[in-house]
């Protein structure tokens, strides 16, 4: 869905000398009869390898015929330019940062259309043209609006992931040029499933070969994605989009019903279904790696149990781990700027009090505050597997086996402790006989 990092400096420089193009051209510059006719069209590009790819790209095309005098001489030359909304920089200062708290700003830049195809064309992914049917008034009203918006102070917006992005803004260019909301057709869902589509289940569908960034997401992402979405919303989505442009219409001066979609021209074949990687197999997966993992946890809490003694080691690994997950799920909700991330009902699990159950078990004075800290966190797990449908957040199919390993963990220190202080108070009234 996010074009690949492109060089700032070279972006500025195309994009002042388009958008001056842009705004010589439009119609309050040259009378209309004498400017070149415009052609818009939107262009939709399938899914490539990068994860910012896997929902495919939306960008906008603008075709201008040259420009004649009344000799019929050419007094400016047309242009064939793509206004692209998905360009960031990945080398500005605390870039990684700035992502992740939510502070991420991305570009409106124009370039030419070779320049635009080569790339997708070099890697084998399908693009697609859909020519808009704009009169000539309101395409140049969209020419203006996007000459406006290009340039170096406008250009950058705050970029949110499934409501600001590469094809939400295009979207929202042609609805005011129009001066019409369009009337999207879709039908079904991703998952063609009869449960209402959320954001998180229009991801999963899209991330399906990607499972471990999808495990990320539903770390990282609260109950805010899991509310049922419009139709509209989950053309947050290129290809999702195309699909709804297809059947779309709206409203013409005259008040009547017009497709907005005239004509549909693959512009690169491909490859069917874009060039994602192959499906993770399952025993690398998020969930293959989980049972694995419970099965591992499960036979040293056995062996625990019946020696009465932890494996301070693997209670060091598996709470560190949760501890560091913890730290940054707290950073999402309490300091990032991310709306979907807070609330985030995961904080029963991971949070970082697991410090405690990491650190005290290689110090003798903490055994009590561990035992307090795994009944308190014993009870938390069972609440979250029990209520979570309550909360309305859908939990990652490998959450429940990794909580699972937290419980079977917490459980058995709890007995192991009581156990021991069973036989340390009986050693001790047997002193006192």
């Amino acid at each position: 869905m996010k074009p690949a990092n492109l060089n700032t400096n070279i972006i500025t420089r195309i994009t002042t000398c388009l958008a001056a193009i842009l705004i010589w051209s439009a119609p309050d510059c040259r009378s209309a009869d004498r400017g070149g006719d415009i052609r818009v069209s939107l262009l939709t590009c399938s899914p490539g390898k990068e994860i910012y790819q896997l929902e495919g790209h939306t960008a906008l095309r603008l075709t201008k015929t040259d420009s004649l005098n009344e000799a019929g001489e050419v007094f400016e030359p047309g242009y064939d330019a793509v206004v692209n909304w998905g360009v960031f920089d990945f080398s500005a200062p605390n870039f990684v940062y700035r992502f992740v708290k939510g502070d991420t700003d991305y570009m409106a830049c124009a370039y030419s259309f070779d320049g635009f195809m080569e790339e997708y064309r070099l890697e084998g992914r399908r693009v697609t043209e859909q020519v808009l049917n704009l009169t000539q008034e309101q395409a140049r009203r969209l020419e203006a609006l996007v000459s406006a918006n290009i340039r170096p102070e406008n250009r950058t917006y705050r970029y949110n992931y499934v409501k600001d992005n590469c094809a939400t803004r295009p979207l929202a260019m042609i609805e005011k040029a129009l001066g019409d909301t369009i009337a999207l057709g879709i039908n079904g869902t991703a998952g063609k499933s009869d449960a209402p589509a959320t954001f998180r289940s229009e991801m999963k569908h899209y991330h399906r070969n990607y499972p471990w960034y999808q495990f990320g997401i539903d770390l990282a992402l609260g109950n805010g994605i899991d509310h049922p979405i419009s139709q509209r919303e989950r053309t947050f989505a290129p290809i999702k989009l195309e699909e709804a442009l297809s059947g779309a219409t709206f409203t013409d001066t005259c008040g009547t019903k017009r497709p907005l979609v005239t004509d549909s021209i693959m512009l690169n074949h491909g490859i069917t279904g874009g060039v994602t990687a192959p499906p993770t197999s399952w025993p690398f997966s998020p969930v293959g790696i989980s049972v694995v993992l419970l099965v591992f946890v499960a036979m040293f809490s056995f062996y625990d149990m019946h020696r009465r003694q932890i494996t301070r080691w693997l209670d060091t690994i598996l709470y560190g781990t949760m501890f560091l997950a913890g730290c940054l799920i707290c950073f999402l909700v309490f300091i990032s700027s991310h709306e979907a991330t807070s609330p985030n009902w995961l904080l029963l699990w991971l949070n970082p009090f697991c410090i405690i159950a990491a650190v005290g078990v290689w110090i003798k004075r903490c055994k009590r505050a561990v035992y307090c800290y795994q009944i308190c966190n014993f009870a938390a797990l069972l609440l979250l597997l029990a209520g979570h449908r309550f909360t309305g957040q859908a939990l990652n199919t490998a959450f429940p086996l990794l909580i699972l390993c937290d419980m079977m963990r917490s459980a058995t220190y709890i007995y192991v402790y009581l156990r021991n202080q069973k036989r340390l108070a009986s050693e001790a009234n047997k002193r006192k006989g």
